[in-house]
C-alpha cells in the first residue's frame, strides 16, 4: 500500500463544564511525524472509549496526564502495522497500542503488544482480554479480597467491567451476585445471560431500598463503578467486615462544584469496612493469570461478553457521550477500520 503522510484525528477542542457535548471535540486531519528506527506505524482497526477518558478532559492531576486542549486524545486501540522500522514488528501484524482517537499512529515498537487475531478479535482485546477484564479480576479478587461464599455487588453491572465482575464472582464461588443497571433490558441481561442472582433498574426508586430487598443478608464485596448514592446504599447494607474496591465514580464526573461525598462514611467505622481504591496498572504482575483464567473461561464458554460497537473514527465522540450517560452494553468501542 502507499506510505500514508496524513491521517484524521479526533482532538479536544475545550474543557468541559459539567457533561461534555460534542462541541468539545474536533475532528481534524493532521500530518503525520516520520516514521523513525524502532518505529511503526499503525493503521487504527478500532478503538476504546473509557469512562476515566472523562476525567481526562478536566485540567486537574492524576495519575495520568490530562487530556491537552488542541492536541489529539489517546486511549487503546488495535491496529494493522503498516510501516516497521523495528526487528520486532512486522507488516501485518496486529498490536495492541495506546493512541487510539486517530486513524494512524506512530508508535515506539518497545510500547504495544500483539495480538492474535485467531485467539479472539481484534476488539476483545480492548474489553474482556483487555484493560476492563484486567480491571474486573483484579478489583474483585485482589482489591476486594473476594473469598468464596461471598455476598457480591456490583454497580454498573452492564457495563464492560461490571459484566466481569459479577461473572467472575459466580464463577469463582459467589454465594449470591446482585447487580444494579440502568434499563429493564440491561436488567434482564444480567439476571438471564450472565448469571446474576438478582438485579435492579437504579432509576425505579431508591438505590438503597432495592438494594436492600436484593440482598436482605447484606452485602460481602461491593465494587464500585459509580460511587453516589450507590456507595451510600452499599455502606448501609454492608456487613461486617465487607471490603470495597472502589473501581469508578460515573456518577459523579459531570459535578461542576465537586461531586458530593458519601453521607454515610461512619458506616465504615461501625462495621470495620475496607475501602480500597485500585489501578489497574499497578497490579501488572497478574498479567499471565489473569489471560490464562480469563481465555479458559472465555474458551470453555462459562464466561460471555457484549460489545456495542460506532461505527467511523468521525462518530467517536458521540460513542464516548453515549458510554458515559449508558447508551451501551457491555464495552463501548468504535471501529475505525476493517
Amino acid at each position: 500500500m502507499t506510505v500514508p503522510t496524513t491521517g484524521t484525528e479526533v482532538r479536544l477542542a475545550a474543557r468541559p463544564e459539567g457533561r461534555p457535548t460534542t462541541a468539545d471535540f474536533s475532528v481534524v486531519r493532521a500530518e503525520l511525524p516520520a516514521v523513525r528506527t524502532g518505529q511503526v506505524l499503525i493503521r487504527n482497526l478500532v478503538m476504546s472509549v473509557d469512562p476515566y477518558m472523562r476525567g481526562r478532559m478536566n485540567n486537574t492531576r492524576s495519575y495520568v496526564p490530562p487530556f491537552t486542549v488542541g492536541k489529539a486524545l489517546d486511549g487503546g486501540a488495535v491496529g494493522e502495522v503498516v510501516v516497521s522500522k523495528s526487528p520486532r514488528l512486522a507488516v501485518g501484524d496486529l498490536v495492541l497500542h495506546g493512541l487510539g482517537w486517530r486513524e494512524y499512529a506512530v508508535v515506539g515498537a518497545a510500547g504495544v503488544v500483539r495480538v492474535d487475531p485467531a485467539l479472539a478479535p481484534p476488539g476483545a482485546y480492548l474489553g474482556v482480554l483487555g484493560m476492563p477484564g484486567h480491571a474486573a479480576y483484579t478489583g474483585l479478587l485482589k482489591a476486594a479480597e473476594f473469598r468464596a461464599g461471598d455476598i457480591v455487588f456490583v454497580s454498573g453491572a452492564a457495563g464492560a467491567v461490571g459484566s466481569l465482575v459479577g461473572q467472575i464472582a459466580r464463577l469463582c464461588g459467589a454465594k449470591r451476585v446482585i447487580g444494579s443497571a440502568g434499563s429493564p433490558e440491561k436488567v434482564a441481561y444480567l439476571t438471564e445471560e450472565l448469571g446474576f442472582d438478582a438485579a435492579f433498574d437504579y432509576k425505579d426508586g431508591p438505590v438503597l431500598e432495592q438494594l436492600a430487598k436484593a440482598a436482605p443478608a447484606g452485602i460481602d464485596v461491593y465494587f464500585d463503578n459509580v460511587g453516589g448514592d450507590h456507595l451510600d446504599a452499599a455502606l448501609m447494607v454492608a456487613r461486617l467486615g465487607a471490603r470495597f474496591a472502589l473501581c469508578g465514580s460515573m456518577s459523579q464526573g459531570d459535578h461542576k462544584d465537586g461531586p458530593a461525598g458519601p453521607r454515610n462514611l461512619t458506616q465504615a467505622i461501625a462495621k470495620g469496612i475496607t475501602l480500597r481504591g485500585f489501578l489497574v496498572w499497578g497490579h501488572g504482575d497478574l498479567g499471565d493469570e489473569f489471560t490464562a483464567r480469563m481465555g479458559g473461561w472465555l474458551a470453555s464458554g462459562r464466561l460471555s461478553y457484549r460489545e456495542t460497537v460506532v461505527e467511523g473514527l468521525h462518530n467517536a465522540p458521540t460513542a464516548f457521550l453515549d458510554m458515559l450517560r449508558g447508551a451501551h452494553t457491555g464495552k463501548m468501542l468504535v471501529r475505525i477500520a476493517e
